[in-house]
């Protein structure tokens, strides 16, 4: 297979020329693997032993007399259904070597999540013999997969090493690049970078890696850097700039393949820095790429990092108008623990049916080159909602999202992450921005949620949030200038600005300023209101009155609800990492002021929010475009 070119850049950095290559051998799908990456993930997301005694190594399965093995699992399925729907391929081979004696049998799974078999082979005397199993990729339209089971009867022992899925290659191979943006976790990165250069003889359609380092702890500081450098070679493009937030980040890495390569038929795969990597991810995005019928983003799934058993969501969509991403697809699992059952019908949690993704998280997501030439590049948004506007915005070009199952990343846990931080501020911000761009933008369904929102915060005592939320829409109807120094400045000045209000910062449960540790008892919350808007309209007259209910009280993060906090003088709430508290404190003047400036720019919002709305549209083009990212990137 020839190998795409270097030639050296502005620099004199040696850069990775991007060309379509002429395949050699049949296009490598996915890898069936019996153990993952880590010793914290459980060996039954990849193979699970159901009758008697295996060995499950990495890359081959040892069973003994009288076992079964089953690749009915998350990592153990090729998702049939998707293939079918997406690309050009109607077949696949299951390549195995094998010793010993034992059956192999390709399973299959319908849309209801019904089995039947699909072909076996019985394996006699074989020694390290080379085994291949077919299957056709029909009747999987709605939903359904295929997978390899093995097994033994008395007196018989079987070892099965090295299991690929492939199919037939296309004329041509596209170039991929994976773009790791990094942030202060140089760490994470450099594992990450070590897991890629561990698997790379597997990688084989994987031509270059860029990071973006935009912290000041710095991944080439580490000890192992060095090693990781010689290891990856010429594929490896480290690259410092400036802090532009992971939409800067990940954008570099469409930027440099756009100024590198012969061909638009290339791709760009996006990379978190703090993930746990399982490798076989690139191969199984790559090679659905690469035999899809049309260009598409292809997304794949995050699996939980502090809970490894557990799929974040199948595929999710956002409701743009009332700014509500991560809404999990109908059908889709979602905190599904994978090696559970569901408690309906009883069943294994398996995503049987085929989703239609509205847009995938930057974990780890794909994007061919002919999106990057049609759309332009990501808008500037620093972070947060970057991914969401940049697949709705593909979407309306005819590129959609497809979220491949069993092509998974394991991420920090999104619901042990405070919603009060920071970030919050382009989070709103963003949405408001995607929102106009991309949906009705219904200003007074869309001003109502934020007066819901508004509200819930002050009643809450989280004064630092609502002043969140006022500089989001104050920033929204500055227009598109707000975006010309990537957000730089805008994140400056929330932080600022959060500094200022106390309970936006986190203490230790034994350290809390001005409370004696023994003088904070838990008082739990009632059970959620059946009349709520009763229940609001007293919450609210007794803040106006400055009545509580109780002066000084622990509360645990899920029950710091509105209408329990709001019963409050004073709040110890558990932060949402579990790592802290935050003090929240009832104050008058905080609240009358916060609320008189919210309700006022939300009046400006829904008056002024239409013409705001085409500025915005008129900007995209030169905000997305090749120049816009150079000169943020002070090339």
């Amino acid at each position: 297979m020839a190998s795409n070119g270097t030639l050296p850049d502005a620099s004199g950095e040696e850069q990775t020329v991007f060309s379509e290559r002429t395949p050699s051998e049949r296009l490598l799908a996915q890898r069936g693997l019996f153990a993952g990456p880590s010793e914290v993930v459980s060996k039954d997301l990849y193979a699970e032993v159901t009758l008697g005694v295996a060995a499950r190594r990495r890359t081959g399965v040892t069973l003994e007399p009288s076992a079964k093995v089953s690749g009915n699992t998350y990592f153990g399925r090729f998702p049939a259904s998707y293939w079918q729907r997406w690309t050009t391929v109607d077949k696949v081979r299951v390549e195995a070597t094998v010793t010993g004696d034992g059956l192999l049998t390709i399973g299959a799974s319908d849309f209801e999540g019904e089995h039947r078999t699909v072909t076996a082979r019985e394996i006699t005397g074989a020694n390290a013999t080379q085994v291949s199993l077919e299957a056709k990729i029909d009747k999987f339209y709605d939903g359904g997969a295929l997978w390899l089971d093995l097994s033994t009867e008395a007196g018989q022992q079987l070892t099965v090493e090295r299991v690929r899925w492939t199919v037939d290659s296309p004329e041509r191979i596209r170039p991929t690049a994976v773009t790791i943006c990094t942030m202060n976790r140089a760490d994470d990165c450099l594992s990450n970078l070590q897991a890629l250069a561990g698997d790379l003889n597997s990688l084989e359609t994987l031509d270059a890696i860029y990071v973006a380092d935009q912290g000041t702890d710095r991944v080439e500081s580490r000890e192992g850097f060095a090693q990781v450098v010689k290891d990856l070679g010429d594929k490896l493009h480290y690259i410092t700039q400036p802090n532009l937030g992971g939409a800067g980040g990940f954008t570099r890495g469409l930027y440099e393949v756009a100024g590198h390569t012969e061909t638009e038929h290339a791709n760009v795969l996006f990379m978190d820095d703090d993930v746990l990597l399982e490798p076989d991810l690139v191969i199984r995005l790559t090679a659905f790429s690469n035999r899809a019928a049309n260009p598409i983003i292809v997304g794949g799934q995050m699996l939980n990092l502090l809970h490894p058993d557990q799929l974040h969501v199948g595929a999710e969509y956002a409701r743009l108008n009332t700014l509500e991403p991560g809404q999990p697809v109908e059908h889709s699992l979602n905190t599904a623990d994978l090696l559970g059952v569901d408690e309906e019908t009883g069943k294994p949690n398996r995503q049987e049916r085929r989703l239609d993704a509205g847009y995938n998280g930057w974990w780890s997501c794909l994007i061919p080159y002919e999106v990057v030439k049609e759309i332009g590049y990501p808008l500037p948004f620093f972070f947060q909602w970057d991914d969401a506007e940049y697949s709705y915005r593909a979407r309306g070009k005819g590129f959609p999202t497809v979220t491949l199952p069993g092509a998974g990343v394991w991420h920090a846990d999104f619901g042990w992450k405070d919603w009060d931080e920071w970030h919050r501020y382009f989070n709103l911000r963003n949405s408001i921005i995607t929102a106009a761009l991309h949906s009705p933008f219904n200003l007074n369904l869309l001003t109502r949620v934020l007066v819901a929102q508004l509200v819930r915060y002050l009643l809450g005592m989280q004064y630092g949030l609502s002043a969140t939320l006022i500089k989001a829409v104050e920033d929204f109807l500055e227009g598109p200038e707000i975006l010309r120094d990537g957000g730089v400045a805008a994140m400056k000045e929330i932080r600022k600005i959060r500094e200022e209000y106390p309970e936006t910062k986190r203490h230790k449960a034994t350290e809390v300023p001005g409370i004696a540790s023994s003088d904070i008892g838990i008082i739990n919350a009632a059970p959620r209101p059946s009349l709520q808007r009763v229940i609001l309209l007293k919450r609210i007259i007794d803040r106006l009155l400055g009545k509580h209910r109780f002066s000084l009280g622990a509360v645990p993060n899920d029950e710091a609800t509105w209408w329990h906090i709001s019963l409050f003088d004073t709040a110890v709430v558990t932060d949402a990492s579990q790592e802290g508290v935050r003090v929240r404190k009832y104050d008058r003047d905080r609240m009358f002021e916060l609320g008189k400036r919210g309700i006022k720019v939300l009046q400006r919002l829904r008056k002024e929010g239409a013409a705001v709305q085409e500025q915005y549209k008129r900007a995209m083009p030169e905000l997305t475009s090749r120049e816009n990212w150079t000169r943020l990137y002070e090339l």
